[in-house]
């Protein structure tokens, strides 16, 4: 039961770093690949409603994260108080720079809320980022089953580590670079003329980067954390995991190569789930490694709910999936082929 819900928890934030990793990298380019307010105007509607729907699977993931692994919950987010407090005021901003850019017709007003909506998307990557290094290389939990995390210390992988490291920071410049890479193949595939042009040059110098920076992060984390190497040679997930990374490897590069937009996003999608699912197979079942020492590591067994409560919640979260899936599919099919720009649709922007 355990090793199924953390399958779920994953799946559920693969799904938003995926969906909401091509509204963050579009946001941040967007000062890039549009330079007039119409073409800004064309990015925004290439992201429609979609943004505020993408964050209701964190939203949910969330939700699922408490239900299933309290104590986990409990410690984790005590100790990561500073960088969520940065993470929810950066989705505030991205959200009110798009609803009251329009409000006032003056152009120092839309410059000023173009770099906020772009500031925050950076933020929200960069965030991301360095969460999700945090996950890989530990925190600082002591015999307590406590911590607490500074921005930085010392900058090293060991002992009582803070935010940002030269590990940490290495992998927020790289998801930084993917989620922009991701963000840019998705304008590729929506928008149109110039737009679509600088997005097409954006991606291919963007997929190039990501191919090499990912060879280091891999060292970078075999010196960190080794036996997640190992534990990944073991783990038909990951090997799983690997195949579709790769699989959208190739469809990324024969998607640029051929104009084939469709393919290329595809690929881009697959790249990242890839990525994370094939991490979170290989740190199972340690969900808080410590960096202090091994021992004080606290694993999904440990932080997880009684077997009962999550048999009861079993019943719902197929329930509440189809009716999440079902939306999402409708709206993806409303909102399908390239922009068709019009004044009134994207509301006051």
């Amino acid at each position: 039961m355990v090793e199924m819900w953390f399958g779920l928890l994953s799946f559920m934030l693969t799904v938003f770093v995926v969906l909401d990793g091509w509204d963050f990298g579009a946001g941040l380019l967007h000062l890039f690949v549009a330079r007039t307010d119409s073409e800004r105007r064309e990015v925004i509607a290439a992201l429609g409603p979609l943004w505020i729907w993408h964050e209701v699977w964190l939203v949910a993931a969330g939700g699922t994260f408490v239900l299933a692994f309290p104590e986990v919950v409990a410690v984790s987010f005590s100790g990561f108080y500073l960088a969520l407090w940065m993470a929810l005021w950066s989705f505030l901003l991205r959200g009110v720079s798009i609803e009251v850019r329009g409000h006032i017709s003056d152009r120092l007003w839309h410059a000023f809320w173009d770099f906020v909506f772009a500031g925050s998307n950076v933020l929200l990557a960069a965030l991301f980022g360095a969460a999700f290094g945090n996950v890989i290389r530990g925190v600082p939990l002591d015999g307590g089953g406590r911590f607490s995390m500074p921005l930085f210390t010392d900058f090293g992988v060991r002992g009582q580590v803070g935010i940002l490291d030269w590990y940490t920071i290495s992998v927020m410049a790289f998801a930084v670079v993917i989620l922009a890479a991701h963000g840019a193949t998705y304008l590729r595939l929506r928008t149109n003329a110039a737009v679509r042009e600088r997005s097409d040059r954006f991606a291919r110098l963007l997929w190039v980067a990501a191919l090499v920076l990912f060879p280091i992060i891999s060292l970078q984390t075999a010196a960190v954390r080794p036996e997640l190497f190992r534990a990944m040679s073991e783990r038909p997930a990951a090997w799983l995991a690997v195949v579709v990374m790769m699989a959208g490897a190739w469809a990324v590069w024969s998607g640029l190569r051929g104009r084939a937009e469709g393919r290329a996003f595809a690929g881009s999608c697959a790249i990242i789930a890839g990525l994370l699912c094939g991490a979170a197979a290989s740190v199972f079942p340690v969900m808080l490694h410590s960096t202090i020492a091994p021992e004080h590591s606290l694993d999904a067994y440990e932080g997880a709910a009684s077997g009962r409560g999550l048999l009861t919640a079993l019943v719902w979260w197929p329930v509440a999936l189809a009716l999440a899936v079902t939306y999402f599919l409708a709206i993806m099919r409303h909102y399908r082929g390239r922009v068709r720009l019009a004044e009134d649709s994207q509301g006051t922007y």
